[in-house]
């Protein structure tokens, strides 16, 4: 079998960060849509881990330790994930549990905003939909604002009250690209830049940001994923082959009501790529 054939989905999120199923029920749908090989990458926290390795190897389905890790890099957040790490590493812990560490007063921040915005119990509402209350997120306050009516979908959220210069956001400082290739190299991982296309870089910053990653140790970037659209996997092949990255591939499943790309569900990595799961062949845990 070709290995970027592989029907690999190796980020994607579950109700221990800001998903909507359990680690359990994440891995039963990557399964039942034909994953061969899995990672739950759950915001800042690897605490549904053990649960996840146990669900997928029971399925008969090949698991990678993930998590997904905010950054600040030129002013803007973005995520590098995780993979193939020691999962019950000291130091990766302490610093996730770090980083969490400013989003409860964050979120508390942003009930308040939003209540000056004329929408009262926002914090209080987001609470009911996070299962770890140190992990209260937009996501979580979105899917408040559409029980309540205040918009007709989390886009529409986003769009309204919680992107830069809205009622509802309220900026956060997270931890430096170099922590967070530090913690996952540290702890026997691969860094890999997430859904690079997500974040309106100029080209001149996106060369700054795979340029430091790469010169900190981070090897592998997101290729396909459900954060891009079709045409902009070409960008991005080009750009892993340029910098000499691994290929990965990723739904950034959240929620079978939210995502509008399911598990299993993309394109293949396309051709002249080493996939990321060559490299962590060793690390992949098999039924």
């Amino acid at each position: 079998m070709d290995p970027l054939a592989l029907n690999a989905d190796l980020h994607c999120h579950s109700d221990v960060s800001d998903g909507t199923l359990t680690p359990e029920g994440v891995a039963a749908r990557a399964h039942a849509n034909g994953v061969q090989l899995w990672s739950l990458t759950d915001h800042d926290e690897t605490g549904g881990q053990h649960r996840a390795r146990r669900a997928a190897l029971e399925l008969g389905m090949p698991f990678l330790s993930g998590v997904e890790i905010s950054v600040t890099f030129a002013g803007k957040t973005v995520h590098i994930v995780g993979l193939g790490f020691d999962i019950d590493d000291a130091a990766l812990r302490d610093g996730l549990a770090a980083t969490r560490g400013g989003r409860s007063d964050r979120a508390r921040e942003m009930g308040q905003s939003l209540e000056a915005a004329g929408i009262a119990g926002a914090y209080e509402g987001a609470l009911k939909y996070a299962s770890n209350p140190d992990l209260v997120s937009r996501t979580h306050f979105a899917r408040f604002l559409v029980e309540s009516g205040v918009c007709a979908s989390t886009p529409e959220v986003f769009r309204h009250y919680l992107a830069e210069g809205k009622p509802g956001f309220v900026p956060h400082r997270w931890a430096t690209l170099s922590d967070a290739v530090r913690w996952i190299r540290g702890a026997g991982g691969m860094a890999v830049i997430a859904h690079p296309g997500r974040y309106n870089f100029s080209p001149v910053e996106e060369f700054a940001f795979f340029t430091e990653f790469k010169q900190l140790g981070g090897e592998g970037v997101e290729v396909v994923t459900g954060s891009h659209r079709p045409d902009e996997y070409p960008k991005y092949a080009g750009l892993a082959r340029e910098f000499g990255f691994y290929a990965s591939r990723g739904s950034d499943f959240h929620s079978p009501d939210e995502s509008h790309t399911d598990l299993g569900t993309l394109a293949p990595l396309p051709g002249g790529l080493i996939p990321v799961w060559e490299l962590l062949a060793e690390r992949v845990h098999t039924p």
